[in-house]
Parts: C-alpha cells; structure tokens; sequence
C-alpha cells in the first residue's frame, strides 16, 4: 500500500455496527432523541445558571463545568456514529479521528476533576460554614475551575503528543468511534512509553479525585453526625447526595464498558455499545440528578416555568 494512505490526512476505516435490515432508521431516531433530550437538559442548567442571580454562587460557578463538559463528550460522540449508521458509511479523516479522541478523553478526565472540586466547595460549605465566604472567593473559584480544565488538558495533551513520534503504517479503527487506545493500535513501533504513560495519567486522574472526594465526604459524614440538624445543612447534604450518584454513575459505566472487553465471549456491538454509554448516560443524567436532588435548581427551575405559564 502507498505510504501516502498513511499521511495526515489518511482515511481511517471504523468498524460499523451490524443493524439488521429496516433497523438504521429506529437507531437513528433513538439516538437523535437520546442526543437532543440530553442537549436540552444540559442546555437548561447552564442558562439558570447564567441567568439567574440566586445561582451565581461558588457551588455553582463550579457546577457549570459539568454541563459544559458533557455537552462535549456526547456531542464528540453521538452525532458522528449515528451519522455512519444512516448513511452506512464507516470512514473519518484521520485529523478529526484525533480530535474526536482528544474531545472524549478530555470529557472522561474532565468529569473526575470536575465532582473532585464540587465535592471541595461542599466540605467547605459543611465544615466550615461561617468561613465559606472567606475561603470561596471569586478568585479562589477561578483557579479551582482553571485548575481542573488545565490539568485535564496538560494530562490529555502529554498523552495524545506521543502518537506523533510513531509512525501509522494500519488505517482500521476497531470501535466505532476514535479513542486513544484505536489510535495506539494504528502505530508500528514500540508503543512501551505510550502505554505506561496512559496509565500514569489515568492514575493521576483517578488519583486526584477519589482522594480528593474521599476525605471531603468522609469530614462532611463526620461533621453531619457530630453537630444537629438544620434546613441550610439539609441543603447541602442533599448536593453531596447528587455528586455521589453522579460519580457512582460514572464508575459503574466505566467499570461495565472496561469489563465488557475483557471477555472474549462478549459480542463486538455490544462492547461498542458499553463503549457508547460512558459518553451517553452521564450527559443524560446529571443533570436531571441535579434538578432533583439540589432543592435549589428545582425551584428555580419551577420558578422560571411557573412563569413562562402564567405570561
């Protein structure tokens, strides 16, 4: 084969899903309603946060990394799988391949760094209470929220920039969409130094957050127990309640989608499909976890519809 296939701008073939006859059109339509419902949600949280005053609190100029960061990933994703289901075709140009990865692994670090720095705002907040103001100045919520898109981007950047020194000389990505590990399997050198570092920054990230998560929820417990009750601690909890689902949420998807490939026995579409959720049901989750566990969001949100009713 001319090397040229595999320049930058090589065509990447992916691996389709095997739809039976009559069954892209349902698929698609599925996925387009899982997609916009999932837009729409995401879409909502962000603009209460922006608009309305009685959310421009640290809490919540934290929170709207979240939203933000999975609107990149399903969006990454989603749009260009169903895109080759209904117009069964299977290819993609090897710089957006990259970028395609680059977004989604930027997504799956991103949620760890994100719950990390909210579920910090609520030790604060629990705690500390009456140094909340003190400790969570605007500039402090600036370089939490610099800091975790900042070292997202460094980890992923340091792991993509080595892909560079290897050459291509495979153009068939085994999964459905472009992801890191796809990429490495297109090179033919000694990927030692990739491999290790994926797994250094993977550490880092899983690291950095559960350490991070750990000791803030095991002081709000130990807080909680300590002192009594009351409607502004209630609150609070109750934020604590909707990170840990999230962050549950997105382990035991993490944790399917990794086992599902360990298994010979598994079939080729269903592990692309737990490969999928990772990047489909935390964007379709969280924020409806959100508006029903922080009482706050809710009402805001009832408030706003409430009125759009009544005008």
């Amino acid at each position: 084969m001319d090397n040229k296939s595999f320049g930058f701008l090589a065509e990447l073939t992916l691996d389709p899903f095997v739809i039976p006859p009559g069954g892209k059109y349902p698929i698609f339509f599925l996925g387009i309603t899982i997609y916009f419902f999932s837009i729409f949600c995401n879409l909502t949280l962000l603009t209460l946060i922006v608009l309305k005053k009685n959310l421009h609190k640290p809490m919540y100029f934290i929170l709207f990394s979240l939203p933000l960061n999975d609107l990149i990933g399903i969006t990454a994703m989603l749009p260009k799988v169903l895109s080759d289901i209904v117009t069964e075709t299977n290819t993609v140009y090897y710089p957006l391949c990259v970028l395609q990865a680059f977004l989604l692994h930027m997504y799956g670090g991103g949620i760890l760094f994100i719950l990390a720095a909210m579920s910090f705002d609520r030790y604060v907040a629990i705690c500390m209470p009456l140094r909340y103001s003190s400790v969570m100045t605007p500039r402090v919520v600036i370089c939490i929220i610099s800091l975790v898109w900042g070292l997202d981007f460094i980890l992923i950047v340091s792991l993509f920039s080595l892909q560079i020194r290897l050459p291509r000389c495979k153009s068939f990505i085994m999964n459905v969409f472009c992801d890191n590990p796809s990429l490495l399997k297109l090179t033919c050198g000694n990927t030692t130094v990739n491999n290790i570092i994926g797994l250094f920054n993977t550490a880092v990230m899983q690291a950095v957050s559960v350490s991070v998560q750990a000791f803030s929820y095991v002081k709000i417990l130990i807080t909680c127990v300590a002192t009594s009750g009351s409607q502004a601690k209630t609150k609070a909890v109750n934020t604590c309640v909707a990170q840990l689902v999230i962050l549950i949420i997105f382990e035991i998807v993490g944790t399917f989608t990794i086992i599902s490939h360990r298994f010979k026995t598994v079939s080729a579409d269903l592990q692309k499909i737990m490969g999928m959720l990772i990047f489909l049901v935390p964007p379709l989750l969280n924020p409806i976890v959100y508006g029903l566990y922080t009482s706050e969001v809710r009402t805001t949100l009832i408030r706003v519809l409430r009125n759009r009713v009544s005008v």
